[in-house]
């Protein structure tokens, strides 16, 4: 256990951040799926509808460091691609 006042609250802060970073990654994961199931589904409107929603979310997470910026980039390029290839 952490004795210096100093790392008890580096201990905190990171607390709060890994339990931060896994929210924000848990409802990508989430909004991604959505956008799967109806990509299978052959449902470009409601794919296309998911996407705008999920779009924002990924840049963010990748702005604020949660995610990688090119992981996030990949991410919403391969889903644009799947989401235009729906006839």
């Amino acid at each position: 256990m952490a004795k210096h006042l100093s790392t008890i609250k580096r201990a905190r802060q990171n607390e709060k951040r890994r339990a931060r970073n896994a929210a924000v990654k848990s409802s990508i994961k989430t909004s991604l799926k959505k956008v799967t199931v109806a990509i299978d589904a052959k449902d470009r409107e409601a794919a296309e509808a998911a996407l705008k929603k999920v779009s924002p979310m990924i840049d963010k997470a990748a702005s604020k460091g949660t995610i990688h910026k090119k992981t996030a980039s990949r991410k919403i390029s391969r889903l644009t691609k799947k989401v235009n290839s729906i006839a």
